[in-house]
C-alpha cells in the first residue's frame, strides 16, 4: 500500500465546492447608485444653500421713507375657535403701534380662509378695531392664500386708492422670502418685524425657519415665474 490516506465514504463522489463570484454587472450597478445618491445629495445641499443666501440678502426696503401710505399686515392663520393666534396677535398688535406712532394713516389686513379657519382678515380686523383703530382706516383683502397672494392682492387695493408706499409687518423669520416678493411690485417699500407674544423654543424657531427656507426656495425655483402678480 502507498503512504497515501483512502478518502472517506463520505468525501466519496463529492464535487469540490465552487466560489460565488460578484456578478460585473450587478457591481458597476451598485457604484453607480452610490453615485446617483452622492449627486442627488450635493445638488440638494446645494438648492438649501442658494435658498439660506437668498435669505441672508433679501431686500429689506427699497426707499428711505419714514412714513407711508399704508402699512400692511401679513395674515396667519386663526385659530380653530376664531380667535387669534399668538403669531396673529402679534403682527396685528404692532400694525396698530404703528399706525399710533404715525408711520401711516390706514391698515391693509390680508389673508384669506385657511382650509376650515376663519378669514384672517376679518379676525385680524376684530383686533385692530377693539384695539382702537378705526373702522374708516381698516382695509380688509380676504382672498389671499399664500404670501404672494398677500403682496399682489395688497398691491391691488393699493393702485385702486393711489396708494404707492407700504411698510409691510410680519414677524422675524418670514420677512426675507416677504422682502423679495415685495421687491418684484412696483411700489416703494420697507419690512418691520413684529416681536413675539409668547417665547419660542429653540426646536421651534429652528423648525419655522427651516419651513420659512423650504417656501423660499420654492419661491426661487418655482413660483416667482409661475405665481407673478398680474397687474
Amino acid at each position: 500500500m502507498s503512504g497515501t490516506r483512502p478518502l472517506s465514504r463520505a468525501y466519496k463522489g463529492k464535487k469540490p465546492r465552487r466560489t460565488r463570484q460578484k456578478s460585473p454587472r450587478r457591481g458597476l450597478r451598485q457604484v453607480w447608485i452610490v453615485r446617483l445618491a452622492l449627486v442627488s445629495f450635493a445638488i440638494v445641499l446645494s438648492l438649501f444653500a442658494w435658498a439660506v443666501i437668498a435669505r441672508e440678502l433679501a431686500p429689506s426696503s427699497n426707499t428711505s421713507l419714514k412714513r407711508f401710505d399704508t402699512i400692511i399686515v401679513l395674515g396667519a392663520p386663526a385659530t380653530e375657535d376664531g380667535n387669534p393666534s399668538p403669531v396673529q396677535l402679534a403682527r396685528v398688535t404692532e400694525g396698530v403701534q404703528e399706525y399710533e406712532r404715525g408711520v401711516a394713516p390706514r391698515l391693509v389686513l390680508t389673508g384669506g380662509p385657511d382650509e376650515n379657519l376663519p378669514v384672517e382678515a376679518e379676525v385680524m380686523a376684530r383686533v385692530a378695531k377693539a384695539q382702537g383703530i378705526p373702522e374708516s382706516a381698516i382695509f380688509l383683502e380676504g382672498k389671499a392664500l399664500d404670501t404672494i397672494q398677500n403682496g399682489c392682492y395688497s398691491f391691488r387695493i393699493m393702485q385702486s386708492h393711489g396708494w404707492h408706499s407700504a411698510e409691510v409687518i410680519s414677524n422675524a423669520n418670514h420677512l426675507p422670502r416677504a422682502g423679495l416678493i415685495f421687491n418684484d411690485l412696483p411700489i416703494e417699500w420697507r419690512t418691520h418685524a413684529a416681536p413675539l407674544m409668547e417665547p419660542e423654543s429653540k426646536l421651534e424657531a429652528g423648525h419655522a425657519v427651516a419651513l420659512e427656507t423650504l417656501k423660499t426656495l420654492r419661491f426661487l425655483l418655482w413660483a416667482r415665474r409661475t405665481e407673478r402678480c398680474v397687474q
